[in-house]
This record gives C-alpha cells, structure tokens and sequence, in this order.
C-alpha cells in the first residue's frame, strides 16, 4: 500500500479526524464553561477551580512524551480512536462527580484521551501529505479545535445546558457523543488504512516501529538533544500558559466584572473566533513571505498587548478589542509550533509526534500553571490582575524566544 492517497481523500480522512478535536475542546472547555456553577455546587475553593481547570494539561506533563512516542509507531488511526474513547468515557464519569475528587479524577483521565488527539492529528497529516502541504490540513483540525471551544461558550452553557437540565446532563451526553464519533473513527480509519500507510509514508524500518526499549531510546535521545527544538519548546510553554490561563478565567472574570453568564459565554466565543482569525491567517502569511520565526515575535507581542488591555479596561469596547486581540495573538502561535517540527533537520515526518509530544510534555507545565496561577492568586488578593499580568509576561517570553530562533537559524 502507498503511503499517500488521493487529495480529496486526504482531506475528507482529516475533516473526519478533526471532529475529535471538535468534540474533544466541547468536552475540555465544558468545565471553565461552567465553572463558576461548579464551584458554588461542590463547595471548590478558588485554588481548587484552578487545579481542576489545569488539570488536563498537567496530564500532559508525564504522559506526553510516551503518548507521541506510541503514536508515531502505531499510527494515527487506532490513536486517535483510542483517545476520543477515552475522554468521553472520562466525560461521562465527570458528570457524576461528588466533590473536588471525584471530579479531578475525571479530568485527570480526559488528559490522557488528550494527548492522542493532540499528537495523533499531526501525525495524520504527515502520513497523508507531503511536507511542503501540511498547512492548510493543519489549519484545518486547528479550526476544528477552536469550533469545539467556541460551541462550548455560545451554545453549551447557554442553550444546550438549560435545555438539558443543567451542567451534569451537558457533561453526560456529550461523552456518549464523543463515544459515538470514536467508534465511527475506528471504522473509516480501517477502511482508509490509515495506520497502514504510515510506515510507508514516513520511510519507516522495523525499529521505526518498534516499542522496544532501544528503538525509544534512540529518538528520544534525537528529538531532546534538537537545540531549534528545545527553543519551540519554550515558545510552546509560554503559549499554553497563555491560552489555557485564558480561556479557563474569563468567563468568571467577565461574570466577576458584572456580566451574565450568557453573555460571558459569548465573550468568550468571541476570543475563540478571534483564535481562528489567528490560526488561518498567520501561518498562510508566515509561509508565503517565508517569516516563520518572525511571526512568533510577531504574535507574543499581540498577545502581551491583548492581556494588558483586558487587565486595564472595563466593560465595554476596550474590553472586547482587548479580548480580540488576545485570541488572535495566541491563536497565530498555535500551528507555528506545530508546522516547525516536521521541517527541521533530524525530526521529519518520522518523529513528527514524538517532538510535538517533547513540546506539550514540557508545555503543558504552563498550561498547568496559566489557570492554577490566576486562581491561586486571586485567592490571595481578591484580583485577576496579578494572574493576568503573568500571562502577559508570558507573550514578551515568546517573543524573545522566536528572536533567538530567527537570528540563530534563520527566518524559514
């Protein structure tokens, strides 16, 4: 079997994949969505919300590495199924949480479902297209992401979750949802075969795909030795520091600041559509006038600006220029850090999920903390600004972190 398909094919098998994503950041994003309700039902301290609304990065934190390791030998295909699986049987359990317990345990286990669909999407997309194509696909399951994530303020808390009878029926029929798309996944994965061409189109041999110990040891070695990768690293901390910090407090924040919960919710939808503004417009930009690195800077200054102006302004249109700006500066570095590491020398498309895995099992220590600080240090001072004005530092991070990467080794 060839290792690439037809176009159309190719595309049709990444839409499909992308609906985990989709169904994976309606899950995830369920809880901030209602986090606010969460914490008067099971009595959570702010400290307590925090932890539980980072708690599926800190899954990360361990498993990544493993997880893209095992993905880029067995391909993308029972990968991804295997995830979807995963978390909507994880959502299900958190449905019928009791306590702080019971319902971080839950969230605990929606990580280790994460962490498939995070690295097994790239993986998809290099075993269907060649490298110089990967953008557009990328920006594809990107945009599916942030569809989840956007449906989850605008339509979840809104309007499915009264609908349902509140956040434990949201939480319950979404996982049976996302159970559903995972056993449809397994079946057009077989049929495609998907898993199948993976060997073939990454040049693969036998301790390409091999679990054994040695096999692991030589990537890994490979892949956490890489300096322009360690550098992506960085920059891939930063953003999730950024983006999960965000995304998990601004409903609070807005309702905090007087807003309803409804409109808090299409607040924040609104920073994941400016999000999506910044997933398909940088990285097109960045790849035609080959300012790759540039655009890292490029996107943590606007970040850092975007933050300053939600700490600073109240309600009104400074707010929501300053959200917009936001979204759209962490949004652009999303598929940055994704669409570096098939192109650089050494990783390829062979080690494509064992270095985006080395980016989100150091990363997600900041898209840990950009949630559990903002909450902890509410609870000390009664303001979202101190935990605010760290994410903001984080977006200054990131641009002098893309510096270093544009002088050293170019601006590709």
């Amino acid at each position: 079997m060839t290792g690439r398909m037809d176009r159309r094919r190719a595309y049709a098998a990444v839409v499909v994949g992308t609906l985990g994503y989709t169904c994976l950041m309606f899950v995830w994003f369920s809880l901030p969505a209602y986090l606010s309700t969460i914490i008067d039902n099971l009595g959570l301290s702010g400290t307590q919300a925090g932890v539980v609304a980072g708690a599926v990065p800190l899954t990360y934190i361990p498993i990544a590495l493993f997880s893209g390791v095992v993905v880029d030998r067995i391909g993308p295909g029972r990968s991804l199924a295997a995830g979807v699986l995963i978390y909507g049987t994880a959502q299900v359990a958190r449905s019928a949480a009791t306590g702080f317990p019971s319902l971080l345990a839950a969230t605990l286990a929606i990580g280790v479902g994460a962490t498939a669909i995070t690295f097994g999407l790239p993986k998809l997309v290099s075993v269907l297209f060649p490298p110089d194509e990967t953008g557009l696909p990328s920006s594809i399951y990107l945009v599916g992401a942030s569809t989840g994530t956007a449906s989850v303020f605008a339509v979840g808390r809104p309007v499915l979750g009264p609908l349902l009878g509140g956040w434990r029926p949201l939480f319950f029929w979404s996982g049976v949802v996302a159970i559903a798309y995972g056993l449809l996944w397994l079946g057009v994965a077989h049929r495609l075969g998907i898993d199948a061409r993976n060997r073939a189109a990454n040049d693969a041999d036998d301790a390409d795909s091999s679990l054994s110990p040695a096999a692991i040891a030589r990537d890994l070695k490979l892949v956490l030795t890489h300096r322009e990768l360690q550098l992506v690293v960085v920059v891939g901390t930063m953003y999730l520091l950024i983006a999960h910090g965000t995304q998990s407090w601004l409903p609070t924040l807005l309702e905090a600041r007087g807003y309803s919960a409804g409109r808090a919710g299409r607040m924040t939808s609104l920073l994941v559509a400016a999000n999506v503004v910044g997933v398909v417009t940088v990285p097109a930009v960045a790849d035609r006038l080959g300012v790759r690195r540039t655009a890292l800077i490029g996107c943590g200054l606007i970040a850092t600006v975007g933050l300053s102006g939600v700490i600073s302004s109240g309600l009104g249109l400074l707010l929501l220029g300053s959200v917009l700006v936001t979204g759209f500066g962490f949004g652009g570095l999303s598929p940055l850090i994704r669409a570096i590491p098939p192109e650089l020398e050494g990783i390829g498309a062979r080690l494509t999920g064992t270095a985006v895995g080395f980016i989100f099992a150091v990363g997600e220590i900041g898209g840990f903390l950009g949630p559990v600080l903002v909450g902890t240090l509410y609870d000390r001072t009664g303001s979202y600004a101190p935990g605010l004005g760290l994410l903001a530092v984080a977006g200054l991070v990131v641009a002098v972190a893309g510096s270093v990467l544009r002088f050293r080794y170019g601006d590709a």
